[in-house]
């Protein structure tokens, strides 16, 4: 696979006006407008010398619930190569444009914290489409290294809806990510089924009708199933929907105070969170790892189920560091 490197970061505004064109009838034949490829073309995406703004950092951190540190919030890179995934899927070659993909699965391994000013590379590359019960999918693998040090991986499940056994909005995926072998959990109250372990709520979060659009100003992740209920019904959806990664975030800035050095977190996205909504955040210690889930407060409906294991720490020196 050719890496290509970027002279800058790609423009937010024209690749989304070329992930929705595969929308319009015919435009798919042009031939700088995804849609023409059957598979997922290999390719790869490289931006050197990329630092996160501070002020940008804060406003995210504010959107998600974490404090202000020295330190990048351990989902932040995945904002940073976001254009980098949208120039991915952009691509002529690509199968289909990137509106109205849903985000089934996330996996963040950060080898330790990244510093607010440090100097980073990105690389996104995608991987092939696989069958899914109600479509399908693919992964987008994201790098951000230093100094030739690979500190933070991010790996997103995306799923294209139509072409299953089923059709319809469920983001329920058919497969989890390599070597996660997830715990089934629930929320006390929920009904749980037997052998299901229960995690009792510790937060309940009210979710405004604009949480989609205040969090796509931090992290130009603009795809209309989030914006409006007005572009979410055009794609299938009855509202608009949280981001999923914005549920990440969330989840992860409720155990901040918990999290190691050096981690990995796997979630499963589940039943779409629409907007506005009330949820329960609930988690439990288990040994040293963390379980964690997502369920709407009244009805219990499963949002997102969470794994975090803590990883060996390097410092900055190249010496191990764990908590």
């Amino acid at each position: 696979m050719a890496t290509r490197t970027l002279d800058s970061p790609p423009s937010i505004l024209p690749l989304y006006a070329r992930a929705a064109a595969p929308l319009i009838p015919g435009a798919s034949l042009l031939p700088f407008v995804p849609g023409r490829g059957k598979e997922v073309p290999e390719i790869e995406l490289e931006l050197t010398g990329v630092r996160a703004e501070p002020e940008a950092v804060a406003a995210y951190a504010k959107v998600c619930g974490f404090p202000l540190r020295n330190h990048l919030p351990p989902t932040y890179p995945h904002v940073l190569a976001f254009p980098l995934q949208m120039a991915v899927m952009a691509d002529g070659g690509f199968p289909f444009g990137a509106v109205g993909l849903v985000h089934v699965e996330n996996r963040i391994v950060q080898r330790r914290p990244i510093g607010l000013g440090e100097e980073l590379t990105l690389r996104v590359r995608p991987t092939a489409l696989q069958p899914h019960p109600r479509g399908r999918t693919f992964t987008l693998v994201s790098e951000a290294s230093t100094g030739g040090e690979r500190v933070w991986e991010g790996v997103s499940t995306m799923l294209r809806r139509g072409g299953g056994a089923n059709t319809g909005p469920s983001t329920e995926p058919k497969r989890v990510p390599e070597a996660y072998q997830p715990k089934r959990v629930s929320v006390r109250g929920s009904g749980s089924e037997q052998g299901e372990r229960e995690l009792m709520p510790s937060a309940e979060w009210r979710l405004g009708g604009d949480l989609g659009r205040r969090y796509a100003a931090v992290s130009d992740d603009r795809n209309p199933i989030h914006m409006h209920s007005l572009t979410a019904k055009a794609l299938g959806f009855p509202r608009a929907i949280a981001h999923g990664m914005w549920t990440k975030a969330r989840c992860l800035a409720a155990l901040e105070s918990r999290l190691p050095d050096a981690f990995r977190v796997d979630v499963r996205f589940r039943k779409p969170i629409l907007l506005p909504g009330r949820v329960a955040f609930a988690s439990r210690d288990r040994d040293e790892e963390i379980e964690f889930a997502v369920r709407e407060a009244k009805r219990q409906t499963p949002h997102l189920d969470g794994y975090l294991q803590p990883l060996e720490a390097k410092t900055q020196a190249g010496r191990s560091n764990s908590k």
